[in-house]
């Protein structure tokens, strides 16, 4: 059992998902959760909530393919083994390992991206679905201009072909992502033992090259599937939860509601006083929807 603070209780363990392994915590009792995790963190990011949720729900929080202690899966020139496709069997593969073959699943960032993907490729898994602060990734660049490539300039940075962001990003790896990308908005929220990890895990070139290939996917694969989803009219089958940061990017860009609409057939969400690092900046407030939207019709 793990005493790591935010994850009293839960156990942590390494769980074969077929591909790749998944470094897992696992904690509570009730109707499961699965909790998907955003860029450059790992599943540490959920503790300021996790150990409150597991008084509602069975929480199951892993580390995304590639990130943090998960493995990393073969390299192939689509980049569709780092996809969000993949990333979502993953979570329906682990949580189904685990007995659940139902079950609703909360992501920010990246992981929200896993989040709904996993909804519409899986809609018998999915019962409920919560996205933090993003718009679906081809919407992201259909709608690019000159505020986003300035703001949000690492997705095409991160998505240029190996070896290029590797090789800037390995000359120090924990500075570029948590100090230059983000000045001190991370590790003003964010636990030290939070950090610790994030640091252990991007020093390893083989999470950096991950991270890249993250990026590569979302360019290109990733946006396709979208775009194939949105053209064929394949919609969100499960209520979806939008929540999103008030005073950072994404409202400057778009109205969040607005974008999901067309995308979910049951949409609902807020703003939170908070920049983009939801979880970690607004946990109460975070804690508040979650347990209110997860814990509808049971």
């Amino acid at each position: 059992m793990s005493t790591h603070p935010g994850f009293e209780g839960f156990e942590l363990s390494s769980v074969d998902v077929g591909e790749v392994s998944l470094r897992v915590r696992v904690g509570g009792s009730g109707p499961p959760l699965l909790l998907l995790h955003g860029y450059p963190e790992t599943h540490q990011m959920w503790g300021p909530v996790a150990a409150d949720l597991a008084r509602d729900f069975t929480v199951v929080a892993p580390d995304l393919r590639g990130y943090g202690g998960s493995s990393q899966p073969a390299t192939v020139p689509g980049h569709e083994t780092f996809g969000k496709r993949a990333m979502a069997a993953d979570g329906v593969a682990l949580m189904r390992g685990l007995g659940f073959d139902r079950f609703d699943v909360a992501g920010h960032d990246r992981g929200a991206r896993v989040a709904y993907r996993m909804a519409l490729d899986s809609p018998d898994a999915v019962r409920r679905v919560t996205v933090m602060d993003v718009v679906p990734t081809g919407e992201v660049w259909a709608r690019a201009d000159a505020r986003f490539v300035l703001g949000y300039w690492h997705w095409a940075f991160l998505a240029q072909p190996e070896p290029l962001p590797e090789t800037v990003i390995g000359a120090d790896p924990v500075r570029f992502f948590l100090d230059l990308q983000f000045g001190r908005r991370l590790r003003d929220v964010v636990a030290p033992e939070a950090l610790a990890d994030y640091a252990r895990a991007l020093s390893d070139p083989a999470v950096v090259h991950a991270v890249c290939e993250d990026y590569r996917a979302g360019a290109t694969c990733d946006r396709q599937l979208d775009d194939e989803d949105r053209a064929a009219g394949r919609t969100i089958a499960a209520p979806l939860q939008v929540l999103w940061g008030a005073t950072g990017a994404l409202p400057a860009w778009y109205d969040p509601l607005e974008v999901w609409r067309p995308w979910a057939d049951d949409v609902v969400g807020s703003a939170l006083d908070c920049g983009h690092f939801v979880v970690e900046e607004q946990p109460a407030a975070t804690l508040a929807a979650l347990r209110a939207f997860h814990t509808a019709g049971r």
